[in-house]
Formats: C-alpha cells, sequence, structure tokens
C-alpha cells in the first residue's frame, strides 16, 4: 500500500524534530510513498525537496491568535489533497492542523498521528501532543510522562520509536582523517597526552557547565592530568552566563584546564578524539542524541541517569550512570574509565538505528492507514 503522508511542524531550520522530520520524509520518498511537509520554510527545505518531498510554505509557526485564521486554508488544503495521515510535531502548528481535522468528516479525514518529543509543560496548550489516534513517544521516560501527566491518552495507543543514528555516519571505531587531526593538534598543542573530557551543547544553564568545570576540578585533584573542552554556541541572552562561567574557571584555579570551543560543525570528530563524553543536563532529556551519536563511534560516556539518557546508558554503557547531582560517584565513574576498568559501550543496533525509527515510524503509518483503531 502506498501512503500519502502529511507532516506539519514550525518550521525547517535545524533541530531534533526538524532532523527527524526531514529523516522520515526522506525515507518515505525512498520506499515510493508520497511525502509531503507543512511549515513556515527554513535552511532544510532544499535538503527536503532534493529528497524527493514535497513543501508547502504556510505560516503555522506563530504563537498568536493570528495563526488560527490558518485552521481553514489548511483544512482545504488536506480535503483537497486527501493524504492518508496527518503527523503533527509541535504544539503551535498541532493546535492549527488538530482543529482542522476536527472539522472535517471522521469517514473522509485522514488518519491522526503526534510525536510528543519533549517534557513539555504540563497544560491543555501541550496536551494537544496527545490527542493522535497513535500517539508516538521518543523514549519510554516520555511515555512514563504521558501516562502520568494526561490519563485521558489512551496507553494502547502510545508507541514508543526512538531515535535512530546512521550507522556509515557513526561507525563503531571512528577516528577523524589525518588533515582533521593535524588541524586538531595545531590548534590544540596543549592536548597533548592529557586526558580530555568533552560537554557538547549550547551554553545554558540547562546543560550542567558548572557541573563539568567543577567535576574536571575533582578529576584533577585526584591525579588525573584532565582537561575539560565545552563546545557549544552561546546565544546573545545569555553572554552573562558564560562569563560566569569564566569566573568559576578562574575562581578554581582552572584557566589552563577547560576550552571553550564554541559553535562546533565537528563534533564528532572532537567525541573520536575525546577520552569521555559527558551528559550533565539539569532536567531531563526526551532522548539525548548526542550520547548515542558517542556511543555509536565507541566513545565512553558519563552522564546523570535519568530521562532518555539514562535509558541510553542503561542499555549501553551502565558504567556511565551516575545519579543526578552526585559529584562524587560521576568522579569515581570517570576514573574508572580513564583507568580502563570498564568495558567498552556496546555497539549500537536496533531500535537506536535510523533505519529502525523509520520503519517503526511507517508501521505506525499502514496500521491507520488498513482501518486500525
Amino acid at each position: 500500500m502506498k501512503l500519502k503522508i502529511l507532516q506539519i511542524l514550525p518550521a525547517l531550520e535545524a533541530g531534533g524534530v526538524e532532523r527527524g522530520t526531514l529523516e522520515v520524509a526522506s525515507f518515505l520518498a525512498r520506499e515510493g510513498h508520497e511525502a509531503w511537509v507543512i511549515s513556515n520554510g527554513g535552511r532544510l527545505v532544499p535538503a527536503l525537496e532534493h529528497a524527493g518531498a514535497r513543501h508547502v510554505a504556510m505560516p503555522v509557526h506563530r504563537k498568536h491568535p493570528a495563526t488560527l485564521l490558518q485552521v481553514r486554508p489548511l483544512r482545504r488544503l488536506i480535503e483537497r489533497e486527501r493524504p492518508d495521515i496527518l503527523h503533527l510535531r509541535s504544539r503551535v502548528p498541532a493546535w492549527i492542523a488538530w482543529l482542522a481535522w476536527r472539522g472535517m468528516d471522521p469517514r473522509t479525514r485522514p488518519r491522526l498521528v503526534t510525536t510528543v518529543h519533549g517534557f513539555y509543560s504540563v497544560n491543555r496548550y501541550s496536551a494537544v501532543m496527545t490527542r493522535g489516534e497513535r500517539v508516538i513517544a521518543v523514549s519510554e521516560s516520555i511515555r512514563r510522562y504521558i501516562t502520568d501527566h494526561y490519563p485521558q491518552a489512551d496507553p494502547s495507543c502510545i508507541r514508543v520509536i526512538p531515535r535512530g543514528i546512521e550507522p556509515d555516519r557513526y561507525p563503531r571505531g571512528f577516528r577523524p582523517d589525518a588533515t582533521w587531526l593535524d588541524e586538531w593538534r595545531r590548534a590544540q598543542p596543549h592536548l597533548e597526552r592529557r586526558r580530555t573530557l568533552l560537554l557538547p551543547g549550547r551554553i545554558t544553564r540547562l546543560k550542567g557547565h558548572e557541573d563539568f568545570i567543577r567535576l574536571v576540578a575533582a578529576l584533577r585533584k585526584g591525579g588525573h592530568d584532565a582537561h575539560g573542552l565545552v563546545a557549544g554556541d552561546v546565544h546573545e541572552k545569555k553572554r552573562a552566563y558564560l562569563a560566569e562561567l569564566h569566573a568559576l574557571v578562574e575562581r578554581l584555579g582552572m584557566k589552563d584546564h577547560i576550552t571553550f570551543l564554541g559553535h562546533r560543525a565537528d563534533v564528532r570528530e572532537v567525541m573520536a578524539v575525546s577520552d569521555i563524553v559527558c551528559a550533565l543536563s539539569q532536567q531531563p532529556e526526551s532522548f539525548g542524541r548526542t550520547v548515542l551519536e558517542a556511543l555509536a563511534i565507541g566513545r565512553p560516556v558519563v552522564g546523570y541517569d535519568c530521562g532518555g539518557v539514562g535509558e541510553l546508558l542503561g542499555a549501553l554503557f551502565p558504567a556511565g550512570r551516575v545519579t543526578p547531582g552526585d559529584a562524587s560517584g560521576w568522579v569515581a565513574a570517570a576514573d574508572r574509565i580513564l583507568r580502563g576498568s570498564c568495558d567498552a559501550p556496546l555497539p549500537v543496533g536496533a531500535p537506536f538505528l535510523l533505519d529502525s525509527m523509520c520503519r517503526a515510524t511507517l508501521d505506525v503509518y499502514r496500521e491507520l492507514a488498513e482501518g486500525g483503531r
């Protein structure tokens, strides 16, 4: 059965929701299905269209009452194009699409799928993401979030489909090429023969940068010649927080032992030359794709045992799980890794592969298109 799938999200710029939408649309097009995406546009549109999907630009991105004016045009588009599945990916466009869908004839309207990508604030506004005839949760933690906070959501309609990586892009034992390594050594000569720990992620309090700096300092006190790398950009509004981090580095005497790399387009390569990758988010993450990427290439990860990060570590590298806020436990875990007394991460396979994610999503579409209740 060839299907026509219409996904809707605010925009096609950068981010996990956007990447997942593009990945599923590309997979559907390769499999011979019709893949449509509605958004306000963005830099990923050319890649989407190159993959064989169709993009329709609509202003469904603004959290503003005027966006409700898009309900009727969207309903007309759905009635004209008659997709088999309408897949809602984000709250603002989900409300527009749900209102359009609700006003259609139940006998002829498309089947409705939603994906809960994160731990949204619990309220009526967020509840729209649980109104799909099938609700995809990106982790077991998200499934529990849904069942705990939205009792009206039928647990039998929830499908857990983790995000997936491309094994060809993140092969086990990946090493950067010689040109990259030469440039890295020239740019970071102070890292020669030192044990490096990497914290990837944008500069924000939620990512645990203060914990990271203190933990690298504790490792040094424990006898390791450790150096911390912070890879991530900083929004203008977060400049004051970045200044706080630099002040903390100075106060702890860590100026020569913490390097702020800024935005990096080569995080995979930086992970590959790091001894440990760290995941210290102060709030549970819905999945933790960077953690999965690091584990896939065989790099050990030390992270807080909560949310999707805890799930990934439990499945692939239990030695890296640490109770949130347990500084001594974190240092002990890092110490064991640096001393070589831990097994390597397990190889990444299904369900954490991109093909697994896409095929499981297609199975959800088919289940509904074939009359599933």
